[in-house]
């Protein structure tokens, strides 16, 4: 079979209330883009109706694929399973709920065809967002640059485009803790960036609240950076300091006459000891659970259901 030029992969999940609109604007921009294509809908474990429509779509459009999951594994996975699935020249990441504007894979792909092995979507502005939601955003990108040591472009989410060597070599990368957006940074090769203005979600809301979002960030520092572990000698440090500090005080009021009752200091120092403890041993937990989860080398995710899709052997 040959192979397409372009595959869009776009993770689903509970997005029933989008996906006319998303075919009809899908049929629209694909039918003007110049190029072969497929489009890979994961459908991650949905409870709604999304994949009963999804493979209605398909039955009709033999270039839709549909890859359903067994349950809900999560979105880096589900991302994980379209690039597993793809079969194009160059393949783009992109969500479902039209956030991501369809027309904008078009300059993306201009770009690949300057030879570019990555184009990155990075944010122009954020549609109708709090200003909580841009906030934290804006501070969890540039503190995930800084820590992580990699050059992962602020404000890219993981809307771009890759070559097919690119995905081939992420194939590779079968790590638990997934954190794509640093993977594809980490593998280098030609990179650009182009920007867009992100729109409000057509419908439904979003799948990515507080707690997720903080998860997540957790998630994508771990997995390319020691800095949390490396907190531990700093903590040391810092209570050290204190330590000194708090013995000279305690050696000036017995020297002068100030002398206060030692209660109030020990269970200072106790408390501040405890708590770097215990603040260390939940980093220390978080970096062996990644470890367990590591060595027991299940698969990724399971599938449940393929409609026109058949995975590429490694």
């Amino acid at each position: 079979m040959e192979r397409p030029q372009l595959s869009l992969v776009l993770p689903i999940f509970n997005e029933e209330p989008v996906i006319d609109e998303l075919h009809r604007r899908l049929r629209e921009f694909l039918g003007a883009v110049g190029a072969t294509w497929e489009v890979i809908f994961v459908d991650d474990g949905s409870k709604d109706a999304s994949f009963a429509k999804l493979k209605t779509l398909s039955a009709v459009e033999p270039r839709y694929r549909v890859v359903s999951f067994a349950r809900n594994f999560g979105h880096q996975f589900a991302i994980t399973a379209g690039l597993d699935y793809a079969r194009g020249e160059a393949v783009v990441v992109m969500d479902a709920d039209l956030q991501d504007p369809p027309d904008v894979v078009a300059e993306m792909f201009a770009r690949f065809r300057d030879g570019f092995d990555i184009v990155h979507g990075v944010r122009r502005t954020r549609e109708k967002e709090s200003i909580f939601k841009r906030g934290t955003a804006y501070v969890f990108y540039r503190l995930l640059k800084a820590v992580v040591g990699i050059n992962i472009p602020v404000d890219a989410g993981d809307f771009r485009l890759m070559s097919r060597r690119v995905v081939l070599t992420l194939r590779a990368l079968r790590e638990t803790s997934r954190f794509v957006r640093g993977m594809v940074a980490w593998v280098g090769f030609r990179q650009t960036t182009v920007l867009y203005d992100r729109k409000p979600r057509f419908a439904g809301e979003t799948h990515y609240p507080l707690r997720k979002m903080l998860k997540f960030a957790f998630d994508g520092i771990a997995s390319f950076s020691i800095i949390p572990l490396r907190a531990a000698t700093w903590l040391g440090k810092l209570a050290g300091a204190m330590g000194i500090v708090v013995a000279g005080w305690a050696l000036w009021g017995r020297l002068y006459g100030h002398f206060v009752p030692g209660w109030a200091t020990i269970m200072m120092a106790v408390s501040l000891g405890a708590s770097a403890q215990l603040l260390m041993t939940g980093i220390l937990g978080e970096y062996i659970g990644r470890i367990y989860e590591e060595v027991k080398r299940r698969p990724l995710y399971i599938v449940a259901d393929e409609v026109n899709a058949t995975r590429e052997e490694p």
